[in-house]
């Protein structure tokens, strides 16, 4: 019996690695036309970059800023393209000789009209790996907004493009009490103002009056995620401060991990199966700050999970918890193909 539907993985959600030449520098096999598109320059101290198919290839948002829209020329994002995308000269992107990661998932392109809450939104959907990204603008009075999955999302990560506001994150292991902020390291925090102490649906999210998530007038984009059994995952495991540390069963091979402690103030540590390419050795990217990829040895990638292997609080503190996002490959899909550890 198939543990998956998603016999591939890489056809929703992908990592590219590549060097930047300085000029024009198209980048395939990605797998697929990217709809949500995070760049981090790995050797450089350059803010992250991320674009979406809705906002369109010249509107850029920083996840480690709370900074509004910036508009950008093609000299950064140049054109998704069917299997890759295509970057331009600027140092931010694709600075010569220099290297850099961009993550990528895939939705329905520039997305349609969705009247599933009480705020219309613009919804681009992939229903089949549980992701989506809306916009809508803001009202500053309780409603809901329709995200288009057909399924109750695990995890929200929302920024109004139009304000200097936090990037709000929902996660169910959380609840609907309580926040964290992707641009900050503080540990979680209770507030009303943002989702009304209400859980999303599988129609629609519940937002307040918090400007960072409904402010008058300003354009919002949230990223909506859903939780598919052999592709993705988001949970909560506790530290243990030994390097023969925690497993976390994810029922796959994870391609892409990210993970926050919720009782301090720590980074968001981002880990992808591309970048270093063997265990120990899995290098760390941090979402609230533009720091270079760390080199200490944090943690295993498995077949059907992770496991850490370094004693600090960022990632695995005794008693502390942690919430976490993870993408991969399903141990085995109805192709019967198993897939093994790095």
């Amino acid at each position: 019996m198939a543990y998956t539907t998603i016999n591939k993985s890489s056809l929703h959600m992908n990592t590219k690695l590549y060097t930047g030449t300085g000029s024009t520098n198209a980048q395939t096999g990605v797998g697929f036309q990217p709809d949500l598109l995070w760049n981090k320059s790995r050797t450089t101290a350059d803010n992250h970059l991320v674009y979406d198919a809705i906002r369109g290839i010249t509107k850029t948002i920083s996840p480690d800023l709370n900074s509004v829209e910036s508009t950008r020329d093609s000299a950064f994002l140049t054109s998704i393209d069917s299997d890759g995308f295509t970057v331009g000269s600027n140092g931010n992107i694709n600075a010569n000789g220099e290297s850099f990661v961009m993550w990528n998932w895939k939705a329905n392109g520039a997305g349609s009209a969705n009247t599933d809450g009480s705020i219309n939104s613009t919804v681009s959907v992939n229903q089949t790996a549980g992701f989506s990204i809306v916009k809508w603008t803001g009202t500053q009075s309780l409603g809901t907004v329709g995200h288009g999955l057909g399924v109750t999302p695990k995890m929200i990560i929302i920024k109004n493009t139009s304000a200097l506001e936090n990037w709000i994150v929902y996660h169910n292991s959380l609840g609907n009490t309580k926040n964290l902020y992707l641009d900050e390291t503080n540990a979680e925090h209770t507030r009303s103002d943002t989702f009304n102490n209400t859980s999303p649906t599988s129609s629609f999210f519940t937002v307040n009056t918090a400007t960072g998530v409904n402010k008058t007038g300003s354009t919002m984009i949230a990223y909506c995620f859903a939780e598919k059994t052999g592709y993705s995952k988001f949970g909560k495991y506790q530290g243990t401060s030994s390097t023969d540390g925690a497993f976390i069963n994810l029922g796959f091979k994870p391609t892409f991990f990210m993970a926050k402690c919720i009782d301090n103030a720590e980074s968001w540590y981002i880990f992808d199966n591309k970048r270093e390419g063997y265990n120990v050795e899995n290098r760390d990217l941090y979402a609230d700050n533009n720091g270079t990829e760390g080199s200490a040895d944090w943690l295993d990638i498995l077949s059907n999970g992770i496991k850490f292997r370094y004693n600090s609080i960022g990632l695995n503190g005794s008693s502390n918890n942690y919430i976490y996002m993870a993408f991969g490959q399903s141990l085995v899909g109805s192709n019967n193909v198993p897939c093994t550890a790095r």
